[in-house]
């Protein structure tokens, strides 16, 4: 009977092993030898489990083959150890995925599949997905997400070393995610540069999150201390574009034989010097620091602690500024002859003493009107002026009341989080924060799995509260990332707070980091509903709304 989940809690080992946390293993690479050994020994149980896994036969599988008549096989990317990994097409959703595929009786399947299902229980966006985790027809595969607008790091560290501000986002993205997954007790244990994937927007994300090592029967003693000192190793390689070891891995060349390991900044010039202190530090094992870094929690407080280091100027953007401070317009071409100066203005003619007549008389003309005119006004005003009583200055000359002056600030008297179509609550303890009048502090959504609330609902917002029912002629939002917003006003008058989303309509809409949302027509309401409806990637690669200040005014 087949057996699938991705979201089961039981992630034991049934076949009596310990998937993640046993005596060491051999890591070896795609296709490659071995290049580094990973905790303390190797039993002579796990030596028998690779050699039956070696023995196993490959699966009679061939492109266009379907599995769970869902999923499509493309092509073979990896055949190794009894199993294979495949790009696929899931036929259901119209989507590219990832499927890795072995025997029922292969000696990793049951660790496979625990690692997979404990994977997907993560949920983090800075991981790949595990999609699906299934046992049926003799045959255990694990699907993932396909990323094909993402770079793996192994050809981007082959076209050269990355540029600081790079390097530092890769060790602290790579160090903050595998930082929440020890936290829930996940390891990776096989971290390289095909491991790590960068997208179009500069995030990183991480494959194979405990399912990697798993297939490759790897496993560690102390595996904080293992993923800590991969991501040292990534660090090392992105400053210096060497691996950190005298062996060649990964596409780069190793260190020098018989020389250790020499910090980046001795091995090539114009490292980052904090940077490549941060690498030592996090391979413990090989540079004895002093101060080392033996978990991804450690490594990423100290990343953390370090000066920020910001994006290069764009070259683009250097040498346009220099144009526009350049250019005086453009210069007649030099023929070879003499340079003839440019040609002096003629002075204005003298005034004649008939100018200076007109002049004269048309500048008494114009104040013996003036005074004329103030006369007549003042005289006006004596006769028909309005008393100075407070209630006839809100009334213009028609009689109808003097309407409300536009631009005026609104203070915001209380404000809900709203999420009608998920649990009802939306981070209700930092709803002042997006009023406070600071912009240094703000409101946060819940992390999704992507821009559109990971498909669970259509957007969540705040109620404003203006404390009685007037004009509102805009509402100025500031988020600190980029984001999609709408403006809606509830249709009820009452002194009641609406709870549902069809109470409001909406009156206006934008996107951006600072948007005004301005009706098109006059607006009259109480409670108003900044509404988001998509959001964007944070520095932690997580989707997520974050709303600094808003501001109404009428």
């Amino acid at each position: 009977m087949a057996e699938r989940s991705t979201a089961a809690v039981d992630v034991a080992d049934n076949s009596g092993e310990q998937p993640l946390t046993a005596e060491a293993g051999k890591a070896t690479t795609d296709g490659a030898e071995a290049d580094k050994k990973v905790g303390t020994h190797q039993d002579t149980a796990g030596a028998e489990s690779k050699g039956s896994a070696r023995d196993a036969q490959p699966l009679e599988l061939h492109s266009g083959h379907k599995l769970a008549r869902r999923y499509r096989l493309e092509e073979c990317v990896t055949r190794l150890e009894g199993f294979s990994s495949w790009r696929a097409v899931d036929e259901k959703l119209r989507r590219a995925v990832g499927v890795h595929i072995l025997p029922a009786d292969h000696p990793r399947a049951r660790p496979v599949l625990a690692a997979a299902r404990s994977a997907a229980l993560l949920g983090d966006p800075r991981f790949v997905q595990v999609l699906d985790a299934v046992e049926e027809n003799e045959l255990v595969y694990v699907v993932h997400e396909w990323l094909p607008d993402a770079t793996e790091l192994t050809p981007l560290l082959a076209a050269g070393p990355l540029e600081p501000h790079d390097a530092y986002q890769l060790v602290s993205q790579v160090s903050q995610a595998m930082a929440a997954a020890h936290r829930e007790g996940l390891a990776h244990l096989r971290l390289t540069p095909g491991s790590v994937l960068r997208t179009g927007t500069g995030q990183y994300r991480i494959r194979g999150l405990a399912v990697m090592a798993a297939l490759r029967g790897i496993t560690s003693e102390h595996p904080q201390r293992t993923d800590t000192e991969a991501i040292g190793a990534l660090l090392y390689a992105a400053l210096t574009q060497r691996w950190p070891h005298e062996n060649n891995a990964h596409g780069l060349p190793g260190l020098p034989k018989g020389m250790g390991l020499i910090a980046p900044d001795q091995v090539r010039a114009g490292v980052h010097r904090g940077l490549s202190e941060l690498a030592m530090r996090a391979l413990t094992t090989a540079s004895k620091q002093e101060d080392p870094c033996t978990t991804p929690e450690e490594l990423a407080k100290a990343v953390a602690a370090m000066p920020r280091i910001r994006p290069p100027e764009s070259a683009f953007a250097a040498a346009a500024a220099y144009q526009r401070s350049a250019y005086r317009g453009p210069v007649p071409p030099h023929t070879g002859g003499p340079v003839q100066p440019a040609p002096v203005p003629p002075p204005p003619p003298l005034e004649s003493r008939t100018g200076k007549v007109i002049k004269w008389s048309v500048s008494a003309l114009l104040i013996a009107a003036l005074g004329l005119g103030s006369w007549q006004l003042a005289d006006t005003l004596l006769k028909h002026g309005e008393s100075d009583d407070p209630s006839h200055s809100q009334s213009t000359g028609d009689g109808s009341p003097k309407k409300p002056e536009s631009g005026q600030p609104i203070a915001i008297q209380g404000a809900k989080d709203f999420d009608p179509l998920g649990d009802g609550q939306e981070k209700p303890r930092d709803v002042p924060k997006a009023y406070d009048g600071n912009p240094a502090t703000y409101w946060s959504t819940d992390f999704y799995t992507n821009a559109n609330f990971g498909g669970l609902k259509s957007g969540v917002g705040l109620i404003l509260d203006l404390g009685k029912k007037q004009q509102v002629g805009k509402v100025q939002v500031g988020f600190l990332n980029d984001t999609s917003v709408e403006l809606r006003a509830a249709d009820s008058s009452g002194d009641s707070m609406p709870m549902s989303l069809t109470a409001f309509h909406k009156v206006a809409e934008g996107a951006g980091t600072d948007v005004p949302l301005t009706p098109d027509k006059p607006v009259e309401a109480r409670y108003v509903l900044v509404w988001l409806t998509k959001l964007s990637q944070t520095e932690q690669g997580e989707y997520r709304g974050r709303v600094s200040e808003i501001k109404v005014t009428s």
